[in-house]
């Protein structure tokens, strides 16, 4: 066999394939950013204006979502998404929303994974939706 075709065929691709994955994952993060629209500059008016308000967590419950129904149409792994979403008290019925799928649906696609890595990080806020 040529040795391009020998390498090509036997070389350690894992760095190389989490490299894509990290791309993959920042690159959706960009492209909520621009369906959402920024956020307000810390310091600013805008700002000020949403300190004591759910509207910060908002956002970042809409970008988390955003984030997943992109990594779904691309077709990349969206479990980190999902663990992010649940580790900020996203519900199995918003996650299944995005998902486009029914909550049980998403229950059972994810929960397993999911809650077994929070529960090992020791991260997990227990929501029981």
């Amino acid at each position: 066999m040529n040795d391009l075709v020998e390498l090509a065929l036997t070389v350690d691709v894992t760095a190389a394939g989490q490299a894509v994955q990290v791309a993959a994952v920042t690159e959706a993060g960009r492209q909520a950013d621009a369906l959402l629209g920024p956020a307000p500059i810390p310091g600013s008016i805008e700002w000020h204006a949403e300190e004591g308000t759910d509207l910060p967590v908002q956002r970042e419950r809409a970008w988390q979502l955003l984030q997943l129904r992109i990594g779904l149409a691309a077709g990349v792994d969206t479990v980190p998404t999902v663990i992010g979403l649940r580790n900020h008290g996203a519900t199995w019925e918003q996650i299944a929303h995005a998902a486009g799928i029914t909550r049980q649906s998403a229950h059972e696609r994810w929960a397993r994974k999911v809650d077994g890595l929070l529960n090992r990080a020791g991260d997990w806020h227990r929501d029981p939706t």
